[in-house]
């Protein structure tokens, strides 16, 4: 499966346009399950800061996880009273599945999400939102464990939470700093494109979503909070977190495999309007370059180190055939992960042994090379080899990015029309109902 950035399914990021008075920009959903204690005191002060701060219209959507107490009857007062406020039901928990199912329907350019307790600093959301409109940005996230951040909370609540990201960093090469804080927001075409391809429906979520967005080359960013805790959280830790550790083996064993279709969020190179003016450039060319220079360079030295460790035990002609047999194949194998964007299975027989075929090109060069050194001197000095062996390596890897890109891993691929955005919107109070008993 190809997953090249080029040319990708995502549009390039632009600078959202001033909107007509009353269609939102931005959507914030406020998940909840038996919140009547804090959910008007939530809703009426996020209005509040939104029309003091926010310069374009908002939207304050609600969305009741199964509530059992009175927060429905307080989310459909709140809904009834004030027009920038709507109440989605759902019969089924799970924060993952509520994000997941009002965002897919939300008409808003930008989509939010924040916790009903207020943990996180309204004064944060502002700066969370800009560089999804300015274009900057596929996704914001609030940070607790910046640097800059000013955090109040138990040791118990703080050693969990930078145990768990520096599992994330460990498992799942994840360089985002906080995955659970209650306090993010993402852009409706990029949602579209990676929530189906998130499967969980709880608190791991934001993680898988942060993860696969990372891992396609989206851009994340981070914004510093300030953050309380709160005392009355309903949150179960230990079930939270090994719920969140069994999601963790589920998507790194899905990215080793390759089976997640990661090309379907792919951005044209650069992202920048300029870059549409450029003609006559092969579409990722330059990406494809950095990574075929940095495998290249780690192949190069491998190779060397194969080569010196098989000399001590042969001649040089074998110990160079040896040695580029094995760092072709490593080769081969990165540059169809790396430089190419091929993952999964598929035509991996088929690309080694084309990458064979390169490996035989590229040992004739430098096997030539160290015939034509043995006809010119009798016994060439080790370091004259290996100057040798460099500069027709050099030669052969020009050659073998060419046929790699041409003929090994060639971009048959026709661009797929981007789909229309999704216009439903929210008129009045809404009930959805998924049939599940869980």
């Amino acid at each position: 499966m190809r997953t090249d950035s080029s040319p990708g399914t995502l549009p390039a990021r632009e600078h959202l346009p001033a909107t007509a008075a009353g269609t939102p920009v931005l959507d914030v959903v406020i998940p909840v399950y038996n919140e009547e204690k804090d959910l008007r005191r939530c809703v009426l002060g996020l209005r509040e800061h939104l029309a003091r701060t926010f310069p374009y219209a908002f939207r304050v959507t609600i969305a009741d996880n199964a509530s059992t107490d009175g927060t429905p009857l307080i989310a459909a007062e709140l809904a009834a009273q004030h027009p920038d406020v709507t109440n989605v039901r759902l019969e089924r928990k799970g924060r993952g599945h509520a994000l997941r199912t009002v965002w897919s329907a939300s008409d808003a350019p930008v989509l939010a999400y924040m916790d009903v307790d207020l943990s996180t600093d309204l004064n944060a959301l502002l700066p969370l939102v800009a560089p999804l409109i300015s274009g900057h940005s596929d996704l914001a996230i609030g940070s607790r464990l910046s640097r800059t951040s000013r955090v109040v909370r138990g040791p118990k609540r703080e050693f969990i939470s930078r145990a768990y990201n520096l599992i994330l960093r460990g498992s799942l090469q994840a360089r985002f700093s906080d995955a659970q804080c209650g306090f993010k927001a993402i852009r409706r075409e990029v949602a579209q494109a990676l929530l189906p391809l998130v499967e969980d429906t709880g608190w791991f979520f934001d993680t898988e979503m942060l993860v696969l967005a990372e891992r396609a080359g989206l851009r994340i960013h981070e914004v510093p909070v300030d953050w309380v805790d709160d005392p009355d959280s309903t949150v179960h830790i230990v079930r939270t977190a090994t719920d969140d550790l069994k999601g963790v083996w589920r998507v790194g064993r899905a990215l080793t495999t390759g089976s997640l279709p990661l090309d379907r969020l792919a951005r044209p190179f650069g992202d920048d309007p300029r870059d549409r003016e450029i003609t006559d450039v092969p579409k990722g060319l330059a990406r494809q370059l950095v990574g075929f220079c940095v495998v290249g360079g780690l192949s190069t030295l491998f190779y060397l180190l194969l080569y010196s460790g098989f000399r001590q035990f042969g001649g040089s002609q074998a110990a160079n055939a040896l040695a580029l047999l094995l760092s072709a194949l490593a080769n081969t194998a990165a540059n169809r992960r790396l430089t190419f964007g091929v993952r999964g299975r598929g035509g991996a027989v088929r690309h080694q042994a084309q990458g064979l075929v390169v490996f035989a090109i590229g040992l004739a060069l430098t096997s030539g090379s160290l015939a034509a050194l043995n006809a010119a001197t009798t016994s060439p000095a080790h370091t004259t080899e290996i100057a040798v062996l460099v500069v027709a390596n050099l030669a052969a890897t020009v050659l073998r990015f060419l046929l790699f890109r041409a003929w090994v891993f060639p971009d048959r691929r026709d661009p797929a029309p981007v789909p229309g955005p999704t216009t439903a919107a929210y008129a009045e109070p809404t009930t959805i109902s998924t049939g599940d008993p869980r």
